[in-house]
């Protein structure tokens, strides 16, 4: 439903696959969105997210402060969704967590913005002190906060969802490889449907949260990443034995995989967070700082990962599952 009185919102790091799904929101709200980002002519799928003119994207890079200050101008409200998983040359954990998330904090407050919403992820806190990743993502919090100090922060879990980059990886690697390595089994995740991120984000821009908190936003399950794996092997009809590396044997593979030239499929960053539980915190489940707080009903892998993770099996659409997935979600 449209609302009355539509805003001006400008999404940096729009065009991704988060970004996608709360301009689709925001747009069919009827407001009017900017997509900043580095390369305009490659977002150009998100214009037909709105009506003629409705969503457009402009170029802006965080670690350019004039070219924040223009993507913010005139906005009501600003979203930060822009991230990454390795230091790649100039886009560095500091550069972009932090020296950027600050400098779009600060555009937004001296621009007159009413509503800052600032994308983390789940666990930081706990993991700041192994990761170099949480480290820079808690630090950008802080900044943010101390620029914007009624800015909102959203710490989301895994995701999933059509285009997602854990579980969708996952089924292409059981599709090639005869053995899984599996790293940190039973370390604990809460994964949560990309659509019910989309929607905290929406609510929390439209002021209907409250603000200066921090959210952490978990799916329904609790499950290790041994059960996640095997969740997604169920999925695309794969059965590939899991080998299971100690941490340091983990790192060792991680600096190979650094030095060649194929995209980072595992970091010794990554090793680290992957020996930590990813869950919402009791304080976060108390203060009702999570979706039920927020009135948002989860939804299920059971229901969603079906719906796209059948194209990893061997026929595609004509093979079938012969059993449901729901048996094996239950809560570790």
């Amino acid at each position: 439903m449209k609302i009355l009185d539509p805003k001006l919102v400008t999404v940096f790091g729009g065009s991704g696959f988060v970004g996608t799904q709360i301009v689709q929101l925001l747009a069919a709200k009827g407001h009017r969105i900017r997509v900043a980002v580095r390369r305009p002519d490659l977002a150009g799928h998100v214009g037909p997210l709105g009506t003629v003119g409705q969503v457009v994207p402009i170029q802006a890079n965080i670690r350019n402060m004039a070219s924040i200050e223009r993507a913010v101008a005139g906005a009501d409200i600003v979203i930060n969704l822009v991230g990454i998983t390795a230091n790649s040359g100039a886009q560095t954990f500091e550069a972009v967590h932090v020296a950027g998330a600050k400098a779009i904090a600060q555009a937004a407050k001296a621009a007159g913005v009413s509503t800052l919403v600032h994308m983390s992820a789940l666990g930081v806190d706990k993991a700041a002190a192994v990761s170099q990743y949480a480290a820079s993502k808690l630090a950008g919090e802080a900044a943010v906060f101390a620029a914007f100090p009624d800015a909102v922060v959203m710490r989301p879990s895994i995701l999933f969802g059509h285009g997602d980059g854990f579980f969708n990886l996952m089924a292409g690697l059981a599709r090639l490889f005869p053995v899984l390595p599996l790293v940190g089994g039973e370390t604990k995740f809460q994964p949560a449907y990309v659509a019910d991120v989309a929607e905290a984000f929406v609510l929390a821009a439209e002021g209907k949260l409250k603000t200066g908190k921090v959210y952490e936003l978990g799916g329904p399950q609790v499950e290790t990443h041994r059960q996640l794996i095997e969740r997604v092997q169920r999925e695309a009809l794969r059965n590939r034995p899991l080998l299971p590396l100690a941490s340091g044997i983990a790192k060792m593979l991680a600096g190979v995989i650094s030095i060649l030239p194929f995209p980072r499929l595992l970091t010794v960053d990554q090793v680290d967070l992957l020996g930590i539980d990813n869950v919402v915190s009791e304080a976060a489940n108390n203060e009702k700082r999570t979706f039920a707080g927020m009135g948002i009903v989860p939804a299920s892998m059971d229901t969603i990962l079906p719906t796209y993770l059948w194209r990893f099996r061997k026929h595609g659409q004509f093979d079938k599952a012969v059993t449901s997935p729901v048996s094996d979600g239950n809560a570790a």
